[in-house]
């Protein structure tokens, strides 16, 4: 018997003034709901009711026993319910990692908007872009972008990531216009580092796949860098639309290659547990997943 059962038993049947009454509040049968008084009486040394064929009466250590029973209970409930607010709620602090550039050109929006809904709950945010230990290093979530590897963490996809090959229109003007990946031989390729083969960059045309090895006079680690590289005429870069979109709706940089597919990406949102979740990480990738929307709005015109 657990002590908190036998209270809450004891408590049942004073309250109730039977054994069949608290069996039938506590759901159980009047034999065990006499058991656990027994083995409550056994443990504390004490006789808690004096029980004749007709009526029950409570003893003075009874009546001891019982009101401090009420009190104990009452501060246990009181306790299990502040933690299960604690954990449905969107409230505290929540810690969230993300992409530089990514975080820089959408995530900081979406997070104010996010506050105005949910003003108990202060954000933390780092931007790296490195792929941190989100239980190690004590983030309550990571926004990763890309094709996820099998792990013990859970991953929610919030949105798909098309990636696309641009340059400025000087650039073209000087180098020409690639029509197939093999042309991307013959031009300066703006290659991100971080990428797993980032020399390599692949398309598919139908059924046959065309994996090109690329080089160029630049290179770094960061997409946002790449971009305005490109915007300065110095190679053509191949990012997702979230970076280059709005260069390519207002002419700065012009597509190429478009016949041509990439193996699309995604927006992740990465944490450590689906059970228990709590309400401040359920209540952002929700929100998310909405602001971001399928298609994502960065894909608009």
């Amino acid at each position: 018997m657990d002590t908190i059962d036998g209270m809450r038993t004891f408590v049942a049947v004073i309250s109730e003034g039977s054994f069949s009454g608290a069996a039938e509040r506590l759901n159980m049968s009047p034999q065990l709901v006499s058991k656990y008084v027994g083995q409550l009486e056994t443990r504390l040394g004490a006789r808690l009711l004096n029980r004749s064929t007709r009526r029950l009466s409570i003893t003075e250590a009874g009546q001891a026993y019982f009101d401090r029973c009420q009190y104990v209970l009452a501060e246990i409930d009181e306790m299990e319910s502040a933690v299960g607010d604690a954990a449905t709620a969107a409230r505290g602090t929540l810690r969230i990692n993300a992409p530089m550039t990514f975080g820089t050109l959408h995530l900081s929006r979406a997070i104010a908007e996010y506050q105005c809904g949910q003003p108990e709950v202060t954000v933390d945010l780092t931007l790296d872009d490195r792929v941190v230990d989100i239980v190690s290093e004590g983030y309550d979530i990571a926004i990763r972008i890309g094709q996820l590897q099998e792990s013990s963490l859970v991953a929610r996809k919030l949105a798909p990531v098309r990636l696309v090959v641009c340059g400025s229109a000087d650039y073209l003007a000087e180098r020409g216009v690639p029509v197939s990946p093999d042309d991307l031989h013959a031009h300066d390729c703006l290659r991100y580092t971080l990428s797993s083969d980032h020399s390599r960059w692949r398309f598919s045309d139908g059924g046959e796949t065309h994996d090109v090895r690329v080089s160029g006079s630049f290179s770094a680690n960061n997409g946002d860098v790449l971009r305005l590289a490109a915007l300065a005429g110095t190679g053509l870069v191949l990012q997702p639309t979230f970076i280059v979109g709005d260069d390519i709706r207002s002419g700065r940089l012009q597509l190429v290659l478009e016949d041509y597919e990439i193996e699309p990406m995604g927006v992740y949102a990465v944490y450590a547990h689906r059970q228990y979740l709590s309400g401040k990480v359920r209540t952002f990738v929700e929100f998310l997943a909405d602001y971001f929307g399928s298609p994502p709005y960065w894909e608009c015109g």
